[in-house]
């Protein structure tokens, strides 16, 4: 079972270590010891603590769709030439990047600032381990 010290913690929920540690004080976060007797937390833990705490950014669009995968955020880029275009969107800790016609870009506003809906449907999902 992977365990995790604070600062990996801290690490993957982009907050300081004094904020793991007021989790861990708080209760909300059981710790443990490892072999060398450094504070750590059990990766399954971890996990289901990660998914309590993700919170949805509510959808303004009111545009109801079938897909799961839905992120609101705010443009931050569009490069565009005649044909194509290559918008990047800022969904809280994700940053979405997606390919579209410059027509399209053009038609829905898309623009540094706008309010945006990623809506991602794929039938393929790659999903890579980190190298020890």
């Amino acid at each position: 079972m992977p365990q995790y010290r604070i600062a990996e913690a801290a690490g993957l929920f982009g907050v300081s270590d004094d904020t793991v540690r007021r989790w861990v004080d708080g209760g909300q976060l059981p710790t443990g010891r490892d072999a060398s007797g450094r504070q750590v937390i059990d990766g399954a833990t971890l996990a289901e603590f990660a998914r309590t705490q993700a919170r949805a950014t509510p959808d303004p669009s009111g545009v109801g769709r079938s897909a799961r995968n839905r992120w609101v955020g705010l443009v931050t880029d569009v490069v565009s030439d005649r044909v194509m275009s290559q918008v990047e969107i800022q969904c809280g800790p994700h940053r979405v990047v997606s390919l579209m016609s410059t027509e399209a870009v053009r038609e829905l506003g898309l623009e540094p600032g706008a309010l945006a809906v990623a809506v991602v449907k794929s039938t393929n999902v790659v999903v890579e381990t980190p190298e020890d």
